[in-house]
């Protein structure tokens, strides 16, 4: 991107991450034409990331147009009821590795480049939104449309405050964002390098890691309980 409201040749990560930076900056989005024309994208470009956006709970819900019904499926919110983080990165283990393999496979010159660019938390940047941009641009070079839908869902899931362990707080410390990073570099150089094997491996590993520091957090919980 060369600055925060204009983009050069744009892909659909920097597009989304350019309404996240508007967002995190408290500033209201304008309509999908003034949008468009500050962004330097094309109508098509912008609604596509807008949609993606919606369907991960980051912005709300387009308006129905006139005659249209007003629903709304209500699958995030009922399944967040029945599940658990260990669930949500059970399921992640069991998708991921297999986007990362894709992506190795798949992915173009831009969406190596995108990847590459959110391995490593940007300085003005908030860790989970780097972390989110970092494994959606993988997941969209899986080139699985599907897949990636199902991902979007389950991090919205995963993310929701109520399956928080309580009284424990994120990983957000300057070290293991450290860390996080180095793990997220490893993925990233798999995958520029076309290494199937390397990118799953990879990306298992770095899932096996949030998966243990879960276990620990949980156990924690419930030894102050």
């Amino acid at each position: 991107m060369a600055n925060q409201d204009m983009l050069t040749a744009p892909g659909l990560s920097d597009i989304i991450a350019a309404v996240r930076q508007l967002q995190e900056a408290g500033k209201r989005l304008p309509s999908e034409r003034d949008l468009a024309s500050r962004l330097n994208v094309k109508r098509h470009q912008l609604r596509r990331a807008l949609s993606e956006l919606r369907a991960a709970g980051d912005i709300a819900p387009a308006r129905p147009k006139r005659g249209e019904p007003s629903v709304h499926p209500r699958y995030s919110d009922e399944l967040v009821r029945v599940t658990n983080p260990l669930e949500v990165i059970e399921l992640r283990l069991m998708l991921e590795p297999g986007f990362a393999r894709f992506a190795s496979l798949r992915a173009s010159t831009f969406e190596i480049g995108a990847i590459t660019q959110w391995a490593t938390t940007p300085a003005n940047a908030k860790p989970e939104t780097a972390d989110i941009n970092f494994h959606l641009a993988v997941a969209t070079a899986s080139r699985n449309q599907l897949a990636k839908e199902l991902f979007i869902m389950l991090r919205k899931i995963g993310v929701d405050a109520r399956l928080r362990v309580v009284g424990i707080a994120p990983a957000t410390c300057t070290k293991r964002i450290a860390e996080r990073d180095a793990e997220h570099r490893r993925i990233a150089e798999a995958i520029s390098t076309r290494d199937p094997e390397a990118a799953e491996s990879a990306m298992r590993a770095h899932l096996l890691l949030v998966q243990k520091r879960i276990v620990e957090r949980s156990n924690a919980g419930l030894a102050a309980a």
